[in-house]
């Protein structure tokens, strides 16, 4: 082999190395929305976030459709549980706990301060690529690639050790929010007991923690039990109400993301408990057996009528399945009693899109467009709401304010730069100059055009 075919497959490897180090947090993940799961994460997340000094106002909450069990957090003080992991927590302490280490991430400004890791690791691994290329340059091909590889494994090891770390003073202060905020801490030692077991069932060594991102579950386990134990709600116990809001949503999302033959294991038709009824409607709305899942819902909502994310599930399936027309009285009394919740008004709103493509009434048209405007202006993060209130304008004629809802949606979902542009012009140019919606555009337009300008710029580079 060439010195410089040795020195081209040295980089290869260092580019590979960095790939798997960042790839958790740059892999693309969809979003899961679930207007009753969201409502149940800030209420569990707000004393946390008051007890680690944040501003819940600033820190949201989400879930991922991902059936791995993990979490992280993530620039502009974001928190994501993956799917995996709230369908495998058995408590609500577990993902209390579980959380509370994930806020300490956010107050440590983790993801701000990759880099004090990360750089010490480049110096090793800029330094090992200088002197392998001067022994390959030399004559010294073997020895050249040995100088790359072990300053590979020296500066992997030197992350590692860096990111173990950061990961203890995490559970430690996670420890500390969960007293503050009066929560017991049982849960996060028996979420770690978990992962522990997953370890020995994978047969991952428990003498040897050299190789991983997080410190071995045993060793945390070990550190936090004392801290928590002595805390005053030690052994408290769950809240109640709090329990049985997770086992809902639990079971919600077991339905969702489950084959309903699975679902319906879990949840046999004697479990007459809300959740295991929410669980089979999901999977009797998946066999399309809509009337199934229709009479799983009408059985919770003979004892809750109000309850509006019974009504929203009633109107989804009802949406869902062609009936369009029954799905509104139910989505609509849902809206009502969510406060016009932005999630629920959003799936309203497509049914009034969905009816006024069907028969056209302009009052159907006028109450589509009024639901979701009031939607957006409260979760202006919501590329489906974007797509209908598109809809709504596109049947208008209204082409400048068709073209800015593309835009606003193109740019929440990652699309083309390029498009963005094209669409966020249009709506400049037709929009009347000094509004808000003309601003709005403009704004996009200036963004857009910074985005394709990186893009070109990376690929010259």
């Amino acid at each position: 082999m060439t010195g410089a075919r040795l020195f081209s497959a040295a980089l290869a490897m260092l580019l590979l190395l960095v790939a798997q180090i960042l790839a958790p947090a740059a892999s693309a993940q969809s979003l899961l929305r679930d207007a009753e799961t969201e409502a149940f994460f800030r209420d569990i997340g707000t004393p946390l976030m008051e007890a680690a000094g944040l501003d819940p106002r600033a820190v949201g909450i989400g879930l991922v459709g991902d059936s791995s069990i993990n979490a992280f957090a993530t620039l502009g003080q974001q928190v994501y549980f993956h799917s995996g992991l709230i369908v495998a927590a058995e408590d609500v302490l577990q993902v209390q706990g579980v959380l509370a280490h994930e806020l300490g991430h956010v107050a440590g400004g983790h993801a701000v301060r990759f880099n004090e890791g990360a750089r010490p690791a480049t110096n090793i691994t800029l330094m090992s690529l200088v002197v392998g290329a001067a022994l390959i340059a030399a004559g010294a091909g073997d020895a050249g690639m040995a100088a790359m590889m072990a300053g590979q494994q020296a500066a992997m090891g030197k992350f590692l050790a860096f990111s173990r770390e950061q990961e203890s003073r995490t559970d430690q202060a996670g420890a500390q929010y969960l007293e503050k905020a009066g929560v017991d801490g049982q849960g996060m030692i028996s979420f770690f007991r978990k992962l522990q077991g997953d370890e020995y069932r994978l047969a991952i060594r428990q003498d040897n923690a050299y190789n991983r991102t997080h410190p071995l579950s045993g060793d945390r386990i070990a550190q936090l039990q004392d801290v928590l134990e002595r805390s005053p709600h030690w052994q408290k116990g769950a809240d109640p109400a709090l329990q049985a809001r997770y086992q809902r949503i639990r079971a919600k999302l077991i339905g969702y993301v489950s084959e309903p033959d699975d679902t319906l294991r879990a949840y046999p038709l004697t479990d007459q408990s809300a959740p295991a009824r929410m669980a089979r409607a999901y999977a009797f709305h998946k066999r399309a057996e809509s009337d199934k899942a229709l009479a799983e819902l009408d059985a919770l909502l003979a004892v809750a009528p109000r309850d509006p994310y019974v009504l929203e599930m009633k109107g989804q399936v009802l949406l869902e399945s062609g009936r369009v027309e029954e799905a509104l009285p139910p989505l609509r009394k849902s809206v009502e009693m969510a406060n016009g919740e932005p999630l629920i008004a959003s799936m309203l709103g497509h049914a009034l899109v969905q009816q006024a493509e069907r028969d056209g009434r302009p009052e159907i048209w006028a109450e589509a467009e009024s639901v979701l405007r009031a939607a957006l202006q409260r979760d202006r993060q919501n590329p489906f709401a974007w797509l209908q209130l598109g809809t709504v304008y596109e049947r208008r004629g209204d082409r400048p304010r068709t073209a800015l809802a593309t835009a606003e949606r193109l740019m929440l979902t990652g699309g083309d730069p390029r498009a963005i542009v094209n669409a966020a012009a249009q709506a400049a140019a037709g929009l009347p100059r000094d509004t808000p919606e003309w601003r709005n555009a403009e704004d996009l337009l200036q963004h857009a055009r910074n985005q394709a300008e990186d893009q070109k710029d990376r690929r010259r580079r």
